[in-house]
């Protein structure tokens, strides 16, 4: 089904002509499902009746929701500080949960090593082809709703799936991927042209919060040459804050593009289509964005 394409309330961004591309309108509340039931449907074609993952959170929920649908199990690992509000609806969902260590990179440590003892596929989040051609939807949804070619699609970036499948998509218009400044690893390897070692991935945009690079994901967003932009902390907060008062709840990842737009004084003329991507965020998270936007990092 599609999402909705809303012409966005000018307090966001006045003078532009700016539309949201509202995959938090799901009933999963993120737009992960686009990629993880294609994803499932081919390992069950396969044979396989069961896939491992690993994720912060809403693809963990996505991965428990696609094999509710194509009749498999899921065992989704996560990190220990993972989202309350994510790690319930994953639960909710019937997957075999297991949080471990600091970060999503030690958690899918645990999950290939899991994997490989039963014999079962691991689905490593922007290294399955299945995804791209799923996120490539969003962009034939942008353009069959709008009626023309966007001039510009900002999208937020953890492990660069999304921007890939709409990059590859979308024939005219400029797809910009935005990165948080405390997990930058996709903007830093894709100016690298091959992955390069990270230290940080300490973001409150859970679902960017990447800290290791996925080599297919950072060879194909090289070829694809696409713009790279970073976001504070405290930019993501305000972002929050700023969808808050139009009336719309979202994620820090969900709230990236629009804070990317302080960044991006170069766009080019026409409609700028931000994607929304998701709208779990936990409440003491969003209170603290809505009312101290300023004791996050700048």
């Amino acid at each position: 089904m599609p999402t909705p394409l809303q012409v966005a309330p000018p307090s966001l961004d006045p003078g532009r002509r700016l539309l949201l591309k509202r995959e938090d309108a799901h009933e999963l509340g993120a737009f992960k499902w686009r990629g993880a039931l294609p994803a499932l449907r081919r390992y069950r074609e396969r044979g396989a009746d069961a896939v491992v993952t690993a994720s912060t959170g809403n693809h963990g929920a996505a991965t428990a929701w696609a094999a509710q649908r194509t009749g498999m199990r899921a065992v989704v690992f996560g990190p220990e500080g993972a989202s309350r509000a994510k790690v319930g609806a994953i639960e909710e969902l019937g997957a075999e949960l297991h949080l471990i260590g600091p970060d999503l990179d030690e958690a899918e440590e645990r999950a290939r090593e899991l994997a490989a003892e039963r014999r079962l596929p691991f689905f490593e989040d922007g290294a399955e082809p299945a995804q791209f051609d799923g996120y490539g939807a969003v962009a034939d949804e942008i353009v069959e709703q709008l009626g023309e070619s966007p001039a510009a699609v900002v999208v937020p970036v953890g492990n660069g799936a999304l921007l890939i499948g709409i990059a590859r998509a979308l024939r005219e218009g400029e797809p910009i991927g935005v990165v948080a400044k405390e997990a930058p690893v996709m903007a830093l390897s894709v100016a690298a042209g091959r992955p390069v070692e990270c230290d940080r991935s300490a973001t409150i945009a859970d679902g960017m919060a990447v800290r290791v690079a996925v080599p297919l994901a950072v060879a194909e967003l090289a070829s694809l040459a696409v713009r790279m932009v970073e976001v504070s902390e405290r930019s993501l907060a305000r972002a929050i804050g700023a969808f808050h008062a139009a009336g719309i709840r979202v994620e820090a990842s969900g709230a990236a593009a629009l804070a990317a737009l302080e960044r991006l004084d170069d766009l080019p003329v026409g409609p700028v289509v931000l994607i929304v991507s998701g709208r779990n965020i936990d409440e003491e998270l969003h209170r603290r964005a809505l009312e101290e936007p300023d004791s996050f990092p700048d």
